[in-house]
């Protein structure tokens, strides 16, 4: 019985339905016209996208179980981890620095985008370091190993850089004066067009938006973050809006001339979720292990992915520059 309970217990959990459960019991459906029963109603939709996914795939007789075995045993494991650590960091981070503000905000539609806009650079800022500090890869390239993309994928994630993202996320919002409850909408939202940006080719062929390139973050812009191609590697890491991505020149639109090649550059097994979950953690060892003097070690840890002492090397930034000259010469 125990066993039953827990299941139900994690499939609710799953699909974010807690909320809308305790107001269906409470019999108290006025809360929904508040802004939190606002956001209990919309919190469930990340998963409901996952798995109408999965069902869209499985009517078309196109579902392919190589492509979501990794990624939900990735969202198991993640979730035990949760459950045995059963601290929230972002709860924990929101009360730490939330006194230390150095702008004071309140509840308004100015205030919301000025609160977006913070945690876009929240993001941008975060994301960014997960490609260049080769650590920081190590957590996150767990994310960027699947060699097909589903919308399963925006949950497909190393724990400990869960863990880091709230806190980060918590830290620089708190310090910037974003409300407590307007990062939790703005985190919503972020994770329902998450999952949306990550659907599958088989789902939506061309995810090219026309005139909406210019102004969000589609399905075909982050497929691009996806691609390992010399050209896409370490660009689009905004979340919903190219802002950030424009200022400091790391948005890539998808080039017709250039198909996306998913995943990562290391040689992995995809659908080996010891490989996915723990290869680059074991090569960056070997590496630090192999690199003579603890200056190099050292080095091997913080810099680029790619990086390599003897000065012979290839990072994701000198194989884009050579893709963007040799895309100019084609055009």
């Amino acid at each position: 019985m125990n066993l039953i309970t827990d299941f139900l217990n994690e499939l609710i959990t799953f699909f974010r339905i807690n909320g809308l459960l305790d107001i269906i019991h409470s019999g108290n459906y006025h809360a929904l016209l508040t802004f939190e029963g606002f956001l209990t109603f919309i919190s469930p939709i990340t998963p409901i996208i996952i798995v109408f996914e999965v069902l869209w795939a499985l009517l078309r007789n196109k579902f392919r179980k190589e492509s979501y075995k990794v990624p939900f045993l990735i969202i198991v494991v993640n979730r035990i981890m949760s459950r045995l650590i059963g601290i929230s960091v972002l709860l924990l981070s929101i009360g730490i620095f939330r006194k230390y503000a150095i702008i004071h905000t309140s509840l308004t539609w100015y205030w919301f985008i000025y609160g977006y806009l913070v945690y876009e650079l929240n993001n941008f800022i975060r994301h960014y370091l997960t490609h260049k500090v080769r650590l920081l890869w190590c957590f996150h390239s767990v994310h960027h190993s699947s060699e097909e993309l589903n919308s399963s994928i925006t949950l497909t994630t190393f724990f400990v850089e869960n863990l880091y993202t709230e806190f980060f996320a918590a830290m620089f919002c708190m310090l910037l004066g974003v409300q407590p409850i307007m990062l939790f909408a703005i985190m919503i939202l972020d994770s329902i067009w998450g999952a949306f940006v990550h659907i599958s080719e088989e789902s939506i062929k061309n995810a090219r938006f026309g005139f909406l390139e210019n102004i969000i973050l589609t399905p075909s812009h982050h497929r691009v973050h996806h691609g390992r191609n010399p050209l896409y590697m370490d660009t689009n890491f905004c979340s919903i809006i190219n802002i950030w991505d424009i200022i400091f020149r790391t948005y890539q639109k998808e080039e017709k001339e250039v198909p996306i090649d998913y995943g990562i550059t290391r040689p992995m097994d995809s659908n080996n979720f010891t490989d996915v979950y723990f290869g680059e953690i074991v090569s960056l060892w070997h590496d630090v292990m192999a690199a003579p003097g603890l200056k190099n070690k050292i080095a091997y840890i913080f810099m680029p992915p790619g990086w390599s002492h003897t000065g012979n090397y290839e990072t994701a930034s000198t194989l884009r520059n050579e893709a963007l000259n040799t895309l100019k010469k084609v055009k």
